[in-house]
Parts: C-alpha cells; sequence; structure tokens
C-alpha cells in the first residue's frame, strides 16, 4: 500500500480551512443532534461532515498525495442505498437479508466495485504525476 508523498496538496479555499471547520461543525451537529433527538439537525450535520469530509479526501486522492478510494467509493454507493430504500421503502429491513433487501446489495456491491477500482487506477496516475513531477516544482 502506498503511504503519503510529499506535503499535502493546498487547500482551495486560499487558505482558509472550510473543509477542517465544516467537519468541525458537522461534528458538534451530529452529537447535538444525537444527544437531543432533532433528526432534522443530525441529518443535516451528517452532510456538513459528509461534504467536509469529502473535500479533503478527494483533494489528497486526485492529486495523488493519499489513496482514499475506499471512502471515496463507499460515499455514492451509500447514497445509492439510502436511495433505494427511500424509494421502495424499508419494511422488510427487521427480517434481514430478504427480498428488497438483497436488491439493495445487488445494486450498492457493484456500484462501489466500480467505483473503488476506477478510482484506484486514477490514484497510481495521479500518484505517478507526482512523482515525476514532484510537488513544489
Amino acid at each position: 500500500m502506498l503511504g503519503k508523498y510529499g506535503d499535502p496538496p493546498p487547500n482551495r479555499f486560499g487558505g482558509i480551512p472550510v473543509s477542517e471547520i465544516a467537519i468541525f461543525v458537522g461534528l458538534v451537529g451530529t452529537a447535538v443532534g444525537a444527544l437531543s433527538a432533532a433528526p432534522v439537525a443530525l441529518a443535516v450535520s451528517v452532510v456538513v461532515l459528509t461534504l467536509g469530509v469529502l473535500e479533503v479526501t478527494a483533494r489528497e486522492h486526485f492529486s495523488g498525495y493519499r489513496s482514499h478510494a475506499t471512502l471515496l467509493a463507499a460515499i455514492p454507493a451509500i447514497a445509492t442505498g439510502i436511495a433505494i430504500v427511500a424509494v421502495i421503502g424499508h419494511g422488510s429491513i427487521r427480517r434481514g437479508l430478504s427480498g428488497p433487501n438483497r436488491a439493495v446489495l445487488l445494486v450498492i456491491v457493484p456500484v462501489f466495485a466500480l467505483l473503488f477500482w476506477l478510482l484506484g487506477k486514477r490514484f497510481r496516475a495521479a500518484r505517478q504525476a507526482r512523482i515525476v513531477r514532484p510537488p513544489g516544482s
């Protein structure tokens, strides 16, 4: 497994740690939403947290600094699963992996596998470009 190489990629927001602030606000909001049983606050804070994490991991991944293929492939796969459950309902979830639950997995697993493979290829290309042309040169 390849580790990090060189300095981290620069922040897209001109030095203002927007992603890190979003992660912190999302963490605090998630704790508040969970402890106060406020589903809207919880959902919004999870979205803010996910967007902050997604920006940092995508920036590092696509610059060849550090691979985050698993996380970056999981986010759309999970979103696909949530969308499918929203459309077909969740009444049978308590019954285990039968019926619609199996159908959801039949969609989520290939989405994750394809994205993981594509993101791995993209990271290797970015890593090679980063090694050939080191950061800061």
